[in-house]
């Protein structure tokens, strides 16, 4: 799932960005890191519970008017999404994209939680092995 980011988005999307793309990078070790100034993303080997397919994990992107955090544990596994708050939930755009236009501690910590439980639970299920 190829993440770009947009021409011409605001400079002070910047720090969401970098606040966004510092709850992957603990989790980067073992998986194909993109890191780009405005797009960051992890993906994962193909393993045999991905029927030989790389498993892309998340990613962090640019975009014109905020900065989508894309998390495919809470894809894969809906029920990740089973305690998250209504705030974080509002953020949601389709079954695994975050949009966020400036820094929230409170959500992003939540954020951070969820990714966390989302890596523990594809290391689980074999779709990653780092």
């Amino acid at each position: 799932m190829p993440l770009r980011p947009a021409e011409g988005a605001p400079e002070k999307l910047i720090p969401v960005f970098q606040e966004l793309k510092k709850l992957l990078v603990p989790f980067a070790a073992g998986l194909k890191v993109t890191d780009e100034p405005r797009h960051y993303a992890l993906t994962g080997p193909p393993t045999p519970a991905s029927r030989g397919k790389e498993v892309w994990f998340g990613g962090a992107v640019v975009a014109k008017r905020y900065v989508s955090f894309h998390l495919m544990p809470v894809y894969a596994f809906p029920d990740l999404l089973r305690d998250v708050s209504p705030a974080l939930k509002q953020r949601m755009q389709g079954k695994s994209c975050f949009n966020f236009t400036r820094i929230d501690h409170e959500l992003i910590s939540e954020l951070k939680r969820l990714v966390k439980s989302g890596y523990a639970r594809f290391k689980k299920e074999g779709l990653i092995s780092s």
